[in-house]
């Protein structure tokens, strides 16, 4: 397997609901392990969190993500946000849609002036998602 970058996003408590969500709008196959499988009773209060969970889309998205450690704190920021593009309209229209639900857009998704149509939202777990749908007649 060749090398690949993707998003790996900490949530503090959410990871589950969050991952869920998201392959709800992406599809595909989802493997979440608490910290309780792996650490057994030691988990303590954090055994039913996430400690690991990957998405694997049949589009070939992976993205992964997790609750926070115990006792490392959760510290949110906005240095983070996931990119999709491509020139499928109707699939990344689809996305787009479903992660704004409960979400809030900064951008919407129209023709902008590189002749690309573009969009950027916060999605209800507050993870910015850009989307770029390339190609004329968008």
């Amino acid at each position: 397997m060749p090398p690949r970058l993707n998003p790996y996003i900490s949530f503090d408590g959410d990871a589950r609901q969050a991952m869920e969500f998201y392959q709800g709008v992406f599809g595909g196959t989802l493997e979440l392990n608490t910290y309780g499988d792996f650490g057994g009773q030691d988990a303590g209060d954090a055994a039913d969190r996430i400690m690991h969970g990957m998405l694997e889309t049949a589009g070939g998205f992976t993205l992964m993500g997790a609750d926070t450690p115990p006792g490392a704190g959760h510290r949110p920021g906005n240095n983070i946000a996931v990119s999709l593009s491509g020139d499928d309209s109707a699939e990344l229209g689809g996305y787009w849609e479903a992660l704004c639900a409960g979400g809030t857009v900064t951008v919407p998704l129209e023709k902008q002036m590189w002749g690309d149509v573009f969009g950027t939202c916060t999605d209800r777990f507050g993870i910015t998602w850009l989307v770029n749908i390339s190609g004329s007649g968008n």
